[in-house]
């Protein structure tokens, strides 16, 4: 909000805040439970979206709303901020806390006629991750730009769900933070794949890949690997699918440090058009299988880690 002029006329600062679209999210993940949740503040309506997946039983609950107006106001710095939806039967707050290398996660949705309750609570541990969390600014035009950050780190919690309680184990949990804001096209096209699990040493890592409408992606982009919270900023890839929604993707970089195949399990889909808006939301949950390098030039094997990948157009 501070660029003076981000578009070629003069726009009043309200009018100039709606084009600003923001959101923050978290995965967390142990060897059978995959929680996802996402707060969206698009401005002209918000949305909020959790999925948890129980990869044992392949039992899949999901709860998904949207509000007109944004009256949400994400953090503008993340030192010390909460974001929270609270509404009938919902609460979904989060608390970026970073002057104590932490973030606290509180989730609770309660049962109806289809769906059962859940709850859950956790923390994001930087420390003991030991973790280097990645920010960045990219440009979308010579004024406009997207910003992000993003962390991954050991998770400790619990999620009780149907009287069953499960306990997030640091030592096997892990969990990506992110938060993103800027000035989007007004056709905003984006593909993310996000995995995560530890390797035959036992270290903790994580990638988390996106290929969107940024300029010199060569020279900036969000993509990222981390090796027991060791950051490595990785180069612009390509994601590609050859054929339907559950045929594999492929994602590969043009220096030789990305080579993966995602093989979606899980798709989900959503989608919704106006005269004013209209956006297509496709979400697989799957395996990763390849290789991956970090700045060391160490390969790090990636076989059957179980990860996501997100396909966004988004016209607001």
């Amino acid at each position: 909000m501070s660029i003076h002029r981000p578009y070629s006329v003069p726009m009043p600062k309200g009018i100039k805040n709606t084009r600003v679209k923001e959101w923050e999210s978290f995965i967390i993940q142990d060897d059978r439970y995959y929680l996802q949740a996402k707060l969206s503040n698009l401005k002209y309506y918000r949305t909020a979206f959790v999925i948890i997946y129980d990869r044992e039983t392949k039992k899949r609950l999901e709860f998904k709303k949207a509000i007109p107006g944004g009256a949400w106001k994400l953090p503008r710095f993340l030192h010390n901020a909460i974001i929270e939806s609270k509404s009938y039967r919902f609460l979904f707050r989060i608390h970026t806390w970073l002057d104590t290398n932490n973030i606290h996660l509180e989730l609770n949705v309660e049962k109806t006629r289809n769906r059962p309750a859940f709850t859950a609570q956790a923390t994001f541990d930087l420390v003991k991750g030991n973790t280097t969390p990645m920010a960045v600014s990219l440009l979308f035009s010579e004024r406009r730009n997207m910003y992000a950050f993003k962390a991954l780190t050991a998770v400790s919690g619990d999620l009780v769900s149907e009287k069953q309680h499960i306990r997030f184990d640091p030592a096997k949990t892990i969990g990506l933070f992110c938060d993103f804001k800027g000035y989007y096209p007004y056709r905003m096209q984006s593909t993310w794949v996000t995995a995560m699990g530890f390797d035959s040493l036992g270290r903790r890592f994580g990638i988390s890949l996106g290929e969107n409408q940024a300029r010199e992606s060569f020279k900036n982009n969000e993509n990222a690997l981390w090796l027991d919270g060791q950051l490595t900023p990785l180069p612009p890839v390509k994601i590609t699918r050859n054929g339907n929604p559950s045929s594999d993707w492929i994602i590969q970089d043009m220096e030789g440090m990305v080579d993966l195949v995602f093989t979606p399990k899980e798709l989900g889909h959503d989608s919704s058009n106006s005269i004013l808006s209209g956006s297509d939301y496709e979400y697989s949950l799957g395996f990763f299988n390849g290789i991956v390098l970090n700045s060391a030039g160490e390969e790090i094997p990636v076989r059957n880690v179980w990860g996501a990948g997100e396909k966004l157009y988004l016209r607001i």
